[in-house]
């Protein structure tokens, strides 16, 4: 799924690795007691160690490990029983420590992968480096007053996972798919909400071109802070084609950090890349190294869910849906449970058409997750029953759903209201084609001849006179019997 720009020198291809930074799902922060809910008043969940107070010693969270082991394990990937803080060394108003609390030289989680579905309905794995825990800075705030900046320290402190990503992705889609298979799996294990509008996951992304077939890379730019999948397909796409427009008019890449303009759809410089030694990294003299156990390892694994992938081969071989419909039912945990309970005792390939198509495109509509649904798993379920037992036909389910998206009712309320139930009398339908074929000879007579069309103009005319009630199966058996005499 390779992205390539055509350049006046030849064809260029684009090389990404990304560094998604995930804020753990945990009451209380990496090295304090204090709440991480999102959205409290600014500076009114700070302690001590957040504000890094003289003589106030950091304490390690256990369940932010525990997390960042079951993020791991989800990844596939090794989890090291040795594993070290460091002190990250810079300056910057919102870092009242003057260090960030991080994992350089031992992290606590290695090399993993995470395997991205793509369109022509292949897979690739896209390669993890490594996950390092560390502490979130505070956040500065420039828009507040005219000549100051403001700095709120709720975020300070809060524990990240950095997943550093490797040089395998090489188009923005795969990128975006990346991110999202990412997000899914978070939220399978519950170790990271996903949420990109608040700021719980960001992402970093590595950028860099080549002539394809080129071996090696060249210079990278580093854009920082990207909030939105969207956003992090775009700016590729733009640095991308940057890089390329630079090469062949005969200037060169600097390794540096960049912003992303969505307003403007451009990047522009931040900074000079700095190397890790500009930090002057140590380990941080006040934590103790992390020594896990295999065995403390091993009882988090036996508590893992079913992970996206495993679920998608379960709906393949279980449920007999194609590759194409697991992988949008299972990208999302709750999708995967919704679909599960409308397809309990019922024909699962007509409940995953009912959500990914119908159902789906409501939501869409409306820019609702499927947690918000105005048609719950139970009464899409008994609409598909009511379809199964001959109440209602497909057509007419396609209005009864609508009047449950509107209404939230009961489809068998809805079609008792309506009096929307399906005509199965053959007494009655018999009457309603004899009658047809009584003053119609014309198209009796084209059916006889050999033009079939003709019987669909019949059974137009049949659903036209039963307000589209009659049982279709019944009208077909009925209509050909009486059309061939």
């Amino acid at each position: 799924m390779a992205y390539v720009i055509e350049g006046e020198t030849g064809k260029w291809e684009v090389v990404c690795g990304l560094e998604v930074h995930a804020q753990v799902v945990s009451q209380a922060k990496l090295f304090s007691g204090s709440s991480t809910a999102f959205g409290a008043e600014p500076n009114t969940q700070v302690s001590l160690v957040d504000a890094a107070m003289p003589g106030m010693l950091p304490v390690i969270n256990a369940y932010c490990i525990e997390q960042a082991v079951r993020t791991g394990l989800g990844l596939k990937a090794k989890i090291n029983l040795f594993s070290v803080f460091d002190r990250k060394n810079y300056f910057y108003a919102d870092l009242p420590q003057g260090y960030q609390i991080s994992q350089l030289y031992h992290p606590i989680v290695g090399e993993g992968a995470v395997t991205i579905d793509l369109p022509d309905g292949t897979s690739k794995d896209i390669g993890i480096e490594r996950l390092h825990m560390e502490q979130d800075a505070g956040k500065s705030m420039h828009d507040q007053d005219p000549r100051r900046s403001f700095i709120d320290l709720n975020r300070s402190g809060v524990c990240l996972m950095e997943i550093v990503g490797k040089p395998d992705i090489r188009s923005p889609e795969e990128a975006g798919l990346y991110l999202r298979k990412l997000r899914s799996i978070f939220r399978y294990l519950g170790t990271c909400d996903g949420n990109m509008e608040e700021g719980s996951m960001r992402a970093d992304v590595n950028v860099s071109v080549r002539k394809v077939g080129e071996q090696g890379y060249r210079t990278r730019a580093e854009l920082k802070n990207l909030n939105s999948v969207r956003f992090v397909m775009q700016a590729i796409e733009v640095e991308a084609n940057r890089q390329v427009d630079l090469y062949e008019s005969g200037g060169t890449v600097v390794q540096e950090t960049r912003l992303f303009d969505s307003a403007r759809g451009e990047t522009r410089p931040m900074r000079r890349k700095e190397f890790a030694h500009d930090y002057r990294y140590f380990p941080d003299p006040d934590l103790l190294p992390v020594e896990l156990t295999q065995e403390y390892v091993e009882k988090i694994r036996c508590g893992l869910p079913e992970l996206p992938d495993e679920k998608k081969e379960r709906f393949i071989a279980e449920f007999g849906l194609t590759p194409y419909d697991a992988g949008v039912l299972v990208a999302s945990k709750r999708a995967s449970e919704y679909f599960e309970t409308v397809a309990r005792g019922r024909d699962p390939k007509q409940a995953a058409s009912w959500i990914t198509t119908t159902l789906y495109a409501v939501l869409n509509d409306k820019g609702l997750e499927i947690d918000q649904s105005p048609v719950s798993a139970e009464n899409l379920g008994r609409l598909l029953d009511l379809i199964a037992d001959g109440t209602i036909s497909n057509r007419l389910a396609k209005d009864v759903f609508f009047l449950m998206v509107d209404t939230g009712k009961d489809p068998a309320a809805i079609v008792e209201e309506k009096g929307m139930r399906q005509v199965s009398d053959t007494g009655a339908i018999e009457k309603i084609i004899d009658d047809l074929i009584a003053g119609n000879a014309k198209q009796v007579e084209q059916f006889r001849a050999g033009n079939e069309k003709v019987k669909g103009w019949f059974v137009g005319q049949i659903m036209r006179a039963t307000q589209g009630k009659a049982n279709p199966a019944v009208v077909n058996e009925l209509l050909v019997t009486k059309l061939k005499g």
